[in-house]
């Protein structure tokens, strides 16, 4: 006989409790024992757990803090001789999570614990229950047993937890823990399915809309309210404003202010007093919402035909080109790309060329602009000049500014980090099991990945949805955009030490973005590299694991349609290869999107402020709260991230007290964990 102390955590999400009967069994090397729970809300929700042992002893420690509604802490009597059944809490709202504690004597030795298993029946309501995780302290001898699950517990199903210790596959095939990663990949496979959304783009999790997708991918009650209803607002301002607009005239630029009302921030309130400025249009392909288009010149772009007259610009260009001073912004992906008809007016698409400089005191300033690249119908496309009129310069700043818009949305936002972290998410559920430190590793960074892109595939760039009657590239030319964009999407172009140092952009002064990205490379860095050697011993370790080279192949050659000839993966040959590719997939996760995303906030109106709006349930990087390592050393690796993290903040902030327009789109605290909006 032997005294087991278990421990059951609810999640903190709005209806993370149920009412319904729960099976729950400990699973040793030696024997099992079953329990049952009955899950019922009380005046919200409450759990009830009921240990059907005539010889079991229960007894309840929980905080005050944490009961529902003044339930109380002495165990009650069930009607059922020789039974007893204790309260532990659920959550009405959000907050954290819900713990019960109980102890009681088991006849029976079960030996180190292996699985917790868990059943639930449904009464007349299917009514999920969300496990966070169980903790089990066996007899003296043992050590506590976590068992982490982060999981919607469905009915009639059984779901089986193993002890959370992170470890590869085996070679035995009667080892139980080699059976449970094979049974559990089996079934996600037929859950986690690829599908086409169009042809000549990366696959996407199959899924028609956010109602046909696996639960554990959904969002919470909390991040599907805010989300549904903050949409409604916007689309409330939208309305407004086009109201307002039809009942006055605009007669100056001045009369932009009209709309400039609503949701915005201090960034926006600067950007609508400078947009007219040179200098904030320099600045912006830095620093602003797209940065990832400049680069440094190492010789004239040939799409740049001087006219004639114009021999004092090359002049100077070839000047500012030998004090490698001289920069360019192509849009040239946009050439040919068909615009779209908006309420039976024709849109127009530019695919312009920026040349700028860098000036003694490094304000990045533009020197010409090129509207259209040369064709037959126009071999020396015009050019415009600082010097030119001022309306005429700053409607050739403008063509510019929309021409960022659909890059920055299509190309730089939606498929280098949206769909790219989809495929990771999708291929890692299909490839690696629970167990692996990989998807212990990944894991809380695609949190609500799946729901989010499936939302924009059906409202977003759907046909008939937001971009086919507002943008542009709508009506099938974003879609264009698109596969021409993932032709050029490479591996290197994920990584920024090796992208910065192909655009030539190591060292610029006053690229806040390369340096905190660049600092954040290396933070994430250390963090996996911690992970990633505490399992893997050596490269030929790496190499013999079958798991992590499915998982590779499925995102290269599956999710990425082929995508070896642009430099991905098909297999991990070492540590440092491995440690570098999953730092691409952390970063592109998180910081990446995080530079990407935010910018749409202060740079933009009211629908990409949406998009791009600090979430209400945001989780920093790195602070996840669910504990999917259970190793002592892993968790210390964790926690030296956090660490990291918060010095480059205090970093970035000292920094940012001498700029005049500070750059926190890399500031950890504002990088979410996870691509969820």
């Amino acid at each position: 006989m032997g005294r087991y102390r278990i421990r059951v955590a609810t999640g903190a999400a709005l209806f993370a409790g149920s009412h319904d009967r729960v099976q729950l069994w400990l699973v040793g090397a030696r024997g099992e024992t079953e329990l049952e729970l009955q899950l019922f809300p009380a005046r919200g929700q409450v759990l009830i757990l009921r240990h059907q042992f005539k010889t079991l002893r229960a007894t309840r420690r929980a905080p005050s803090s944490s009961r529902c509604d003044g339930a109380s802490d002495t165990p009650r009597r069930c009607p059922e001789e020789g039974t007893r059944e204790a309260v532990f809490g659920g959550l009405v709202n959000g907050g954290s999570t819900k713990e019960e504690e109980f102890e009681h004597d088991i006849p029976e030795d079960l030996g180190p614990l292996q699985f917790v298993k868990l059943r639930k029946h449904h009464s007349l309501v299917d009514n999920a229950w969300f496990c966070d995780h169980i903790t089990v302290q066996g007899p003296v001898a043992f050590e506590e047993a976590t068992f982490p699950c982060y999981r919607w517990v469905q009915a009639d199903s059984v779901l089986c937890l193993p002890e959370g210790t992170a470890c590869l596959a085996g070679n035995n095939a009667l080892d139980v823990f080699q059976k449970h990663r094979e049974k559990e990949l089996k079934e996600r496979r037929q859950i986690y399915c690829w599908a086409t959304w169009k042809e000549g783009l990366p696959l996407t999790i199959a899924a028609g809309c956010e109602d046909d997708l696996p639960a554990n991918m959904r969002f919470h009650e909390e991040k599907r309210l805010d989300f549904e209803w903050t949409l409604k607002e916007v689309m409330l301002e939208t309305l407004l404003k086009r109201v307002y607009t039809l009942l006055s005239s605009w007669n100056c630029l001045e009369d932009f202010d009209h709309i400039f009302w609503g949701q915005k921030s201090t960034l926006a309130e600067k950007v609508c007093q400078h947009w007219q400025d040179d200098e904030l249009f320099g600045y912006q392909f830095l620093n602003g919402a797209n940065p990832m288009l400049l680069r440094r010149c190492t010789s004239l772009p040939s799409r740049l035909v001087l006219p004639s007259g114009m021999e004092e610009l090359r002049v100077q260009l070839e000047k500012e080109l030998q004090n490698s001073s001289l920069f360019e912004a192509d849009f040239i992906l946009l050439d040919g790309i068909p615009a779209n008809v908006i309420q039976g007016e024709k849109q127009y698409l530019a695919a312009p060329l920026v040349m700028l400089k860098m000036d003694t005191s490094g304000k990045l300033l533009p020197m010409a602009i090129q509207i259209q690249p040369p064709s037959p119908s126009s071999p020396t496309p015009p050019l415009f000049l600082p010097s030119d009129p001022p309306l005429a310069w700053l409607l050739a700043k403008s063509w510019v500014r929309n021409s960022d818009f659909q890059l920055h949305q299509l190309q730089y936002h939606l498929l280098n980090t949206h769909l790219l972290a989809e495929v990771i998410a999708v291929a890692t559920m299909r490839c690696l099991p629970g167990l692996h430190p990989v998807f212990k590793l990944l894991i809380p960074h695609i949190r609500y990945t799946m729901e989010i892109n499936t939302r924009a595939r059906t409202q977003l760039i759907s046909d008939g949805g937001i971009f086919d009657k507002a943008v542009s590239t709508g009506g099938g030319g974003h879609v264009h955009l698109l596969r021409r964009a993932l032709a050029q999407l490479t591996y290197c172009s994920l990584c920024p030490p090796n992208d910065l140092a192909d655009r030539g952009l190591l060292g610029t002064p006053g690229a806040l973005y390369a340096c905190d990205a660049l600092r954040l490379w290396e933070i994430t860095a250390r963090y996996v590299e911690g992970i990633i050697h505490l399992f893997y011993c050596g490269d030929d370790v790496v190499r013999g694991d079958p798991e992590l080279q499915v998982w590779c192949r499925e995102i290269t050659e599956v999710g990425l349609c082929q995508a070896q000839n642009r430099g991905f993966p098909i297999s991990f040959q070492s540590q440092n290869q491995l440690c570098h590719f999953l730092t691409m997939c952390v970063f592109t996760c998180t910081a990446q999107h995080g530079a990407i995303n935010q910018g749409q906030a202060g740079l933009q109106m009211v629908i990409t402020w949406h998009l791009g709006r600090r979430q209400p349930d945001m989780v920093p990087l790195g602070h996840h709260k669910e504990k999917y390592f259970s190793d002592p050393k892993a968790k210390s690796v964790l926690n030296q991230f956090q660490t990291d993290l918060e010095n480059l903040e205090r970093e970035i902030t000292a920094r940012n007290e001498q700029l005049d327009l500070p750059y926190e789109y890399l500031k950890p605290s504002f990088i979410e964990n996870s691509i969820t909006i």
